[in-house]
Parts: structure tokens; C-alpha cells; sequence
């Protein structure tokens, strides 16, 4: 993802240095296709070039315009596999080897359903990169397939922007914006479809490579922070975001999680505030979004509420901040 929005960004005659040093990456790491780049950085790229480029589906256009091939092994062992629900078994092992930042896990029920969880770093930061896994996800599964298979449901934390329904028109499915997870979900017999290239004998030997290949990774668990980071984000719209309900869906004890958070020298109430503060800077981005669903989604119960605490973060008001934003995105080029 990183390197497709560089090449975007040289396409559209923008600078990528200034981004790639804004976001702790190198020149060297873009030009070597074997360098890895932290997802951290990846994510804050992405959305650096968004704004840059002024693409608030960055990362679904990316993902719809790439060669699938540039996946490498993950897609190879995918594309020889016998089954659609083969090969997504495949994708819910090995997908730490194309992005060390997602784990895929398969939910049991009525459909195939898929669910896409953050490691390491905060999910709330990030809309590009989400946009791109599940559209990524659907072209491979309907060229491995070679149909038009449709999902029957999508859901996606972060809420719709403006541009929403280009993403909802291309994959063909009503997608809920603004949900508790990040899931797409086939039809039950989706997992039965045949590949089109299917080839048993060099899927043995591609499936050997991708054991070897996750032996030798460590699946990065990063700060608690951002672990208790994710689990505040989905709770804000619903006015849950406690301490006792985000230990809860933790899986531990309030005193537990305190003393996690000490370790790291934070509070509960820092990093609720952190997680309101970026959400609202990214939420005030879309003109379409009015000051009053913002503050829902943050979890506040009044509009004034909210515009209290943006004061005290930034000492302006949320529709000062929001005037910011568009004359900067309506500036010429620099």
C-alpha cells in the first residue's frame, strides 16, 4: 500500500518525500520491493497522501486499480488453492506475511464471514488501509472464482464519508459505516466455488514456504495502549466507552487494566481523550458530516459538550477547525 500510493502520488506530480519523512519512512524502503515498511507508518502515510491528493477513497482506489499479483506468495497460495474457503483458510493463517498490523479470523453462522481485527496499532487512526483490505478481499475473491460473487453484508468501523457510495457501488453491497467491527460476510456456499487455477501439487509447496515463512515471524502484540485504544473506538458512538466495559471486552479486571496503563505511564481518561481528540480531527475533514453527529459518534450526549473539549485540546472550536481544513484543502498547490 505504501509503495501504490507513492507511485500515485509521483503520478499526480506531488512530492512523496516530504509524506514518506512525515511518516518515518525512508526512500529506500519505497524502492526496495523486499523492504518492509511498519504499519504504523504505512497507515500514516496513507493518509497523508490522501489529504495531499485529496482522495477520501484513497485506499479503495488503490486497491481496486493494483495487479493482484503484487501480493506475492500469500496471493500464489491463495490462487493455487482447491476452494474459495480453502484459500480463505489460507488468508486467515499467512496474512501477517503480507501486513504484520491485520489478523483475519473466519466467524462461524449461517455465512463465510470474515472478520478483520488491528494489532499493535490504533484502528480508530485508519481508513485508508481498511478500505483497501475489504476491496482487495473481493477482487481476489472474484477473480480467483472468475464470477461477480457479491457479499452479503460489510461492515466498517470508521464512519461514511461524502464519497462512501463509489465503495458501496463497486463491491456491490450495502455496507453499515460506523459499526463495532470490521467484518464482509459471502453467501453459505461461496466457500464450495472451485478455483480457476487451482493446483494441488504446487500449493503443497507454496503452503511449506508460508509455514517457514510464519515460523519465522513474531506476531507483534505493540504498546497496551493501542490494544485499549481499540477496544474504546467502537464503544464511543453508543456512549459505552468506560473503563469497566473496555476491561471487560479485554478480558480483565478494571485494577488490571490501570495497572497495564501505568506500566506505560497513561490513565484511562488520557487515552479517551487521545482517541476523541484524533477521531474529531478526522471526523471535522468531511464538510457532510454536521458538528452534532460528531459528537455522537465521540460519545458525547451535547454538541456544546463537545465543542467544550475541542476548545480545551486545541483552543478553537470544532467549526473553527472544520474552517481550517477547507480552506487548506482548497488552497492551490504549494
Amino acid at each position: 500500500m505504501a509503495r501504490l500510493a507513492v507511485a500515485r502520488l509521483a503520478g499526480a506530480s506531488v512530492d512523496p518525500i516530504p509524506l514518506l519523512r512525515q511518516a518515518g519512512i525512508t526512500p529506500a524502503q519505497v524502492d526496495d520491493t523486499e523492504a518492509e515498511v511498519a504499519a504504523d507508518a504505512q497507515v500514516t502515510l496513507l493518509n497523508l497522501a490522501a489529504d495531499a491528493l485529496r482522495d477520501d477513497l484513497l485506499g479503495f482506489h488503490l486497491a481496486r486499480e493494483f495487479d493482484l499479483r503484487q501480493v506475492g506468495l500469500l496471493y500464489y497460495v491463495l490462487a493455487s488453492s482447491d476452494t474459495l474457503g480453502d484459500a480463505l483458510a489460507r488468508a486467515e493463517r499467512y496474512s501477517i506475511i503480507a501486513n504484520e498490523s491485520i489478523a483475519l479470523s473466519r466467524m462461524p453462522g449461517s455465512e463465510m464471514g470474515i472478520r478483520f481485527s488491528y494489532v499493535g496499532i490504533p484502528r480508530h487512526a485508519d481508513r485508508h488501509q481498511m478500505e483497501f483490505w475489504i476491496t482487495a478481499l473481493v477482487r481476489v475473491c472474484r477473480h480467483l472464482t472468475d464470477t461477480d460473487l457479491r457479499p452479503v453484508r460489510i461492515s466498517m468501523i470508521h464512519p461514511r464519508c461524502a464519497a462512501s457510495m463509489a465503495l458501496t457501488d463497486y463491491l456491490q453491497c450495502p455496507i453499515v459505516f460506523g459499526a463495532g467491527s470490521d467484518e464482509i460476510g459471502f453467501a453459505r456456499g461461496a466457500p464450495l466455488l472451485r478455483l480457476e487455477n487451482a493446483d494441488p501439487y504446487l500449493n503443497r509447496v507454496l503452503v511449506r514456504q508460508c509455514e517457514d515463512s510464519l515460523a519465522r515471524r513474531v506476531r507483534p502484540t505493540g504498546p497496551f495502549q493501542a490494544r485499549v485504544e481499540n477496544a474504546i473506538a467502537p464503544l464511543l458512538p453508543h456512549g459505552r466507552a468506560r473503563v469497566g466495559e473496555v476491561a471487560n471486552s479485554l478480558g480483565m479486571s478494571r485494577r488490571t487494566l490501570a495497572r497495564h496503563l501505568a506500566e506505560e505511564g497513561l490513565t484511562f481518561t488520557d487515552i479517551l481523550e487521545s482517541v476523541r481528540r484524533d477521531m474529531a480531527q478526522h471526523y471535522l475533514k468531511d464538510p457532510n458530516l454536521p458538528i452534532s453527529r460528531i459528537a455522537w459518534l465521540l460519545g458525547y450526549q451535547e454538541a456544546s459538550a463537545f465543542t467544550n473539549s475541542f476548545r480545551r485540546w486545541t483552543g478553537v472550536t470544532p467549526t473553527e477547525m472544520r474552517t481550517r481544513h477547507h480552506s487548506h484543502a482548497t488552497a492551490a498547490p504549494h
